[in-house]
């Protein structure tokens, strides 16, 4: 695709961002008063949404839209596929005197209809029951999207089924939402916070991402279909160095990252921090806290802006979670916060931390609902390409566990000793030189080896794979709070003493809640022992955290909170399978392919070559020794790779038809995943010792170095 050549200069900044966004900006110039605050009370939940403020809404949409060029508008909607997805209609309207009108109704705003047997359903929905709804979601703003296709109005919209199950990522993110927002106004209600007690989850989320050359990656079927690269020897030079992460950016990266940055800041994604990752090629950019809802719209914007504007500048931009073996794979870091309506943060200490009841209260019902339900919050994060992530010296590892930091835990051990909390003054970093001015010192250092670490002000969630949704991770996370923040409204209502009462919820919870803290090594060995002591659970892989949807535990605190039914989460269960058996399958069959048709082919003829060389060098007399010897490690690298791929083969071939997906999983673990790993290691071998010129596929150097 050619690059476009952009004016970044054309008109301010100020002017340019949340252009293609019908926002709040857009809505009070285009709306009228009444229309707009009553549709502001329907985002906050105080009203029912009117067919009368929809037309008129559909129409200012309409009309915005069609100035800027737009001809189409979409429901669009996020599927349980963890993508998105969208179906076109023109503005268009024919009449009888053959003349076209420009129409859209509330009634076209409010709801649309998809095939729904057609999207993952996990049971839900039979092949015969096709329908469903996508309806539309009031809090998130439309948008217009420009492509070679022109414009085109989105409207965020969620995804239910016709009997209004959801058959989609929002709908339970959006209920997680609502019932968090109450139980965290119950709390502060029954503490006395004077102030709006409306509360919302807050989000930032950072992407982490590989850039890697168009030309090159058309040439690996692996990066094509499973997004990951299934063969390949690492390049004599990795991270080792340490030289990738904060280094200075290519200019062609740069150049990428301009025109990502103003594709964003149009469509009033606000993108702020882009930088270097630990792995060459690996980048990441991070958007500013908004809304949960908001920021998982932005996040899919973000992923599906990342791979256009790539394309470009002759890139591709890899979501997978490990691309590469041998280097760092990618997350998505879930900064999550809780605020009130007149912006107060809820997970800030303020100056003085160890006075601040309010705070250390809903920190206790974190620290609580993550103990609790840490099952949930590892299955949300679960997949095939997790697997490759989790656990390693580069990720969290697959326990959940807290960091709070020693200051904090000190403070609510002293809290559940009877002791009353310290004052102390906040401390400064001073550095010894007159020139270089004091710093003043967070309340907790960072642990980048832990699952959910507090980093001043807001947890950080580190095990979301890079290449999902948000909204599972969030959507979980947002429940177990809201079930532990209302297990702290009943025990609060009850008290007569209001103080008396939240410092007994405080050291209650610290007591019962306490060994999910770890303020140490992630990474250790030890803690993975002590964490199991700890009676933490743990699910290595996959398979393991997927049974997580079916635990009591989790189905009742889903069920109280209103966020998902039992069947609803039985199905995600069964999607959840499904996909992870059918990733396992395509990069199996990928593998195979580029093996058989590839990696031995290039094998033999650097064989064939080595033999003539040897038969030529018989033929003069001066028998070469050096020749013989490689040909013989070649010939054993052929016979290994080539035993390896039947034994894959057969491997597959062992799969039938089944009605258990459990089943299929465990098979793919069983038998897939080392036959795999057995295939990679000869083949790999195998390409150590090949020419280029003779290996059919662009080797790790030139993919993680060139741009």
């Amino acid at each position: 695709m050619k690059q476009r050549s952009i004016d970044y200069r054309k008109k301010p900044l100020t002017h340019t961002y949340g252009e293609n966004r019908f926002g709040d900006r857009t809505m009070r110039e285009r709306l009228p008063r009444s229309v707009y605050e009553d549709l502001k009370r329907v985002q906050a939940g105080e009203c029912e949404l009117t067919s009368e403020t929809a037309e008129v809404v559909a129409n200012a949409m309409k009309d915005w839209a069609i100035e800027r060029g737009a001809t189409h508008y979409t429901h669009w909607f996020q599927p349980m596929t963890g993508r998105t997805a969208e179906k076109h209609d023109a503005f268009i309207q024919p009449n009888l005197d053959g003349g076209i009108l420009m129409e859209f109704s509330g009634k076209a705003l409010i709801k649309g209809e998809s095939d729904a047997s057609s999207f993952p359903s996990g049971g839900l929905r039979a092949t015969f029951e096709a329908r469903g709804y996508t309806a539309w979601d009031t809090t998130s703003p439309g948008f217009l999207k420009d492509d070679m296709a022109g414009l085109t109005l989105y409207i965020p919209t969620a995804f239910v089924s016709y009997n209004g199950e959801a058959l989609d990522k929002k709908v339970p993110l959006l209920r997680s939402i609502d019932a968090l927002g109450k139980a965290a106004a119950r709390v502060l209600k029954a503490i006395g916070h004077e102030g709006s007690t409306h509360v919302i989850p807050t989000v930032g989320a950072e992407q982490e991402y590989f850039l890697v050359e168009k030309n090159l990656y058309d040439k690996r079927p692996d990066l094509a279909l499973t997004g990951r690269t299934l063969l390949g020897t690492p390049a004599s030079k990795g991270q080792e160095l340490e030289d990738h992460y904060y280094g200075q950016i290519p200019e062609r990266v740069s150049g990428f990252m301009r025109e990502l940055n103003y594709d964003l800041w149009r469509l009033g994604v606000s993108a702020k921090t882009q930088h270097k990752e630990v792995a060459p090629n690996q980048f990441e950019i991070a958007t500013v806290y908004s809304a949960a809802n908001l920021a998982a719209d932005d996040n899919q914007l973000v992923m599906e802006t990342l791979g256009k504007v790539a394309e470009r500048h002759g890139l591709v931009a890899l979501l997978h979670e490990k691309p590469f073996a041998g280097v760092n794979g990618s997350g998505k870091h879930i900064n999550w916060s809780l605020a009130t309506a007149d912006g107060i943060n809820l997970l800030d200490p303020g100056a003085s931390p160890n006075t601040n009841a309010r705070f250390l209260l809903f920190l206790a019902g974190v620290v609580r609902a993550v103990d609790r339900y840490a099952s949930l919050l590892r299955a949300t994060v679960a997949g095939a390409g997790n697997d490759l992530r989790l656990g390693a010296n580069e990720a969290p590892p697959a326990i959940v566990s807290v960091f709070l930091g020693e200051q904090l835990a000190s403070v609510l051990e002293r809290i559940s000793g009877g002791d009353a909390p310290e004052g102390e003054s906040a401390e400064h970093i001073v550095m010894g030189h007159t020139a270089l001015p004091k710093l003043p010192r967070d309340l907790t250092d960072r642990n980048r080896t832990s699952p959910f670490a507090f980093t001043g002000d807001k947890f950080e969630f580190r095990m979301a794979p890079s290449s999902e949704s948000i909204s599972a991770a969030v959507s979980a996370l947002n429940a177990a709070v809201a079930e532990s923040l209302n297990d702290l409204a009943d025990s609060l209502e009850r008290s007569e003493d209001r103080n008396a009462a939240m410092v007994a919820a405080v050291k209650d919870i610290w007591e019962r809640h306490k060994r999910v803290v770890f303020n140490g090594n992630g990474y250790s060995s030890e803690w993975l022992a002590e964490a199991r002591a700890r009676g933490l659970p743990d699910a290595p892989d996959s398979p393991a955290a997927f049974e997580a949807w079916r635990d009591k535990k989790n189905l009742d605190m889903l069920a109280h909170t209103s966020v998902l039914s039992a069947d609803e989460a039985e199905a995600i269960y069964h999607i959840e399978l499904e996909r992870y058996a059918k990733h396992v399958h395509i990069e199996a069959a990928t593998m195979l392919d580029m093996v058989v048709r590839g990696a031995l082919p290039g094998g033999i003829a650097y064989l064939s070559r080595l033999a003539k060389a040897v038969d030529a060098a018989k033929g003069i007399g001066a028998p070469c020794t050096a020749a013989l010897e490689i040909a013989r490690d070649v010939a054993q690298a052929v016979n290994a790779t080539d035993e390896a791929a039947r034994a894959l083969r057969n491997a597959i071939g062992q799969f039938g038809a089944t009605d258990d997906p459990r089943a299929e999983v465990m098979a793919c673990r069983r038998l897939l995943v080392p036959a795999m790993a057995t295939l990679r290691l000869v083949a790999d071998e195998l390409e150590r010792i090949t020419p280029c010129e003779l290996w059919p596929f662009p080797a790790y150097q030139r993919l993680l170095f060139e741009i």
